[in-house]
């Protein structure tokens, strides 16, 4: 997709001399004596994909409308693109694009006219609409629905139509609230890859999501949990702080096997995946042969073998901690 490349070349850098796009400290929202965003600090850097992770409830939608100023924050300090929010949020508001898990573009107006009323109310001059418009057709595959009405279709058409309709613009901030809730694997792996060249091209994408492969496509992401952040780093370094704690586990009964295995000192989190258990232990509790040691006098057979860590034990791992120390 070329489309961006021309908006990266036009687009002054507003990130600040040190590449980072997004600077938060300490940003908290309570709802009454409900607190959905408790102390958050990030620093996102620019021209790059930064994921959200956390289930429901976790506080990403709500720390990402703080961050676009849709949100006053009860606590902390937000600067983004160089301006300060909620302060300065009308001016960044022209600066970024928002794109929301439910469609919400005018289903009873056609692709084009989508475009071409987004276009109008972002502020683009009467004479660059139009070729705006044709730019967005061609980059997002639109061209042959042009003439349809957005209400009419598919999930992944969608999709794109919502994306083209988020950087109609060519805004350099984009922030994306899980936008893949509604598509099909091929749909979503193609939407990622326009991300993948948004970023190339010098723009900025914060994405929330709950999806475990989707967090691992983003250059960075932040963990979330009741509000707390709980884990921030690139997918490598947060599964690499995991190793030698996670096993694989393959027996004959692996039912009654996974029931065993949390009765063992040490043992965090048990899952099936497929014909094998994988199993998350406390720091200094991943030995191999103990655990099969300890299956054995239970009287089961098993093999237990060292196996790569994954995101999702990432996010086990960091909000099982949070419970412990909250016991």
């Amino acid at each position: 997709m070329n489309e961006p490349a021309s908006r990266a070349a036009a687009a002054p850098s507003a990130a600040g001399e040190d590449g980072v796009a997004i600077h938060a400290r300490g940003v908290t929202k309570r709802f009454g004596a409900f607190t959905a965003v408790d102390h958050v600090d990030l620093d996102v850097p620019r021209a790059r994909v930064y994921g959200f992770l956390g289930p429901n409830g976790s506080g990403k939608s709500t720390t990402i409308r703080m961050l676009c100023g849709l949100l006053t924050p009860t606590e902390g300090q937000i600067e983004v693109l160089g301006l300060s929010i909620p302060r300065q949020a009308e001016e960044l508001r022209r600066r970024i694009g928002y794109m929301t898990q439910r469609f919400s573009l005018y289903e009873d107006l056609t692709v084009r006219e989508n475009l071409m009323f987004l276009a109008t109310v972002q502020g683009l001059p009467r004479g660059r609409r139009g070729a705006r418009v044709e730019e967005l057709l061609h980059a997002y595959a639109l061209e042959p629905l042009h003439k349809q009405l957005a209400g009419t279709l598919s999930g992944g058409q969608k999709q794109r139509l919502a994306l083209a309709g988020a950087v109609v613009h060519a805004p350099q901030l984009l922030l994306l609230d899980e936008p893949t809730s509604a598509v099909d694997p091929e749909s979503r792996r193609d939407f990622w890859e326009k991300l993948f060249d948004l970023a190339d091209a010098g723009t900025t994408l914060l994405v929330s999501t709950h999806y475990m492969d989707e967090a691992e496509r983003c250059h960075r992401i932040a963990i979330l949990d009741r509000g707390r952040l709980v884990a921030n780093g690139t997918p490598s370094e947060l599964t690499g702080q995991l190793q030698g704690r996670t096993l694989g586990v393959r027996s004959d009964a692996l039912r009654q096997v996974q029931k065993q295995l949390h009765a063992i000192d040490g043992v965090l989190s048990v899952a099936q995946v497929g014909n094998e258990l994988r199993v998350l232990c406390s720091p200094g509790h991943g030995d191999p042969a103990g655990v099969a040691d300890a299956l054995q006098r239970a009287g089961f057979q098993a093999e237990v073998a060292p196996i790569a860590p994954s995101l999702e034990d990432v996010f086990v791992a960091a909000t099982r901690h949070r419970e412990e120390a909250a016991a």
